[in-house]
């Protein structure tokens, strides 16, 4: 059996990696894959700086996998450059990182190289769409005239907030009384002593 590690990965909180874990075992029993563990974050699928990802680079750097589960290319990453220089690495140490597909993403042949740089690509142009669609969304909500970031707070409330610790009161009370955050409390208090 080959030995194996899945790895699955979701943007956000609320979402969750259970149903590519469930797909990728069923995969692996039939694909004869031997799973030895089972790697789940939740990350931008941007970032190349992923704790559950670097250890699955480790595992095989040290030669304990011959391959990587990954429902698709873009659970593994969303970068080109990224994807090829992981998929380059994991080549060196006899590593393929493998799709739910069947797809072997190995850059030891023609097909794997070409294979890899137009997912990769795919998934680069999505993360764009995916960011522009956001940018869009944003503008579109400020000509509405919605506010984003933190409300400012009103002269009238930062002098009461100095007022009340002119009279000896506690970060956590002046936030109870002024309806300021504590944080912007010790924030507005600290500024003007220095």
């Amino acid at each position: 059996m080959i030995r194996a590690i899945i790895y699955c990965r979701v943007s956000t909180d609320d979402q969750n990696c259970d149903r590519q874990e469930r797909d990728l075992r069923e995969f692996a029993d039939r694909a004869g894959y031997e799973v030895l563990e089972v790697f789940r974050e939740t990350a931008s699928g941007a970032s190349s700086d992923r704790p559950e990802r670097k250890k699955i680079m480790a595992a095989a750097q040290a030669r304990k996998i011959s391959a990587v589960l990954v429902t698709e290319a873009s659970r593994w990453s969303r970068s080109t450059i990224d994807l090829l220089g992981s998929l380059q690495s994991l080549n060196a140490w006899g590593v393929s990182l493998v799709t739910l597909s069947g797809i072997s993403l190995d850059l030891n042949t023609p097909q794997g190289k070409l294979m890899a740089a137009v997912l990769a690509a795919i998934a680069e142009f999505e993360r764009d769409l995916i960011r522009e669609r956001v940018k869009s969304g944003i503008a579109a909500a400020r000509a509405k005239g919605r506010k984003f970031g933190r409300p400012r707070v009103s002269e009238k409330a930062i002098a009461f907030v100095h007022q009340l610790r002119a009279e000896g009161k506690s970060y956590s009370q002046i936030a109870a009384h002024s309806g300021v955050s504590k944080t912007k409390v010790a924030e507005l208090c600290q500024n003007s002593a220095a």
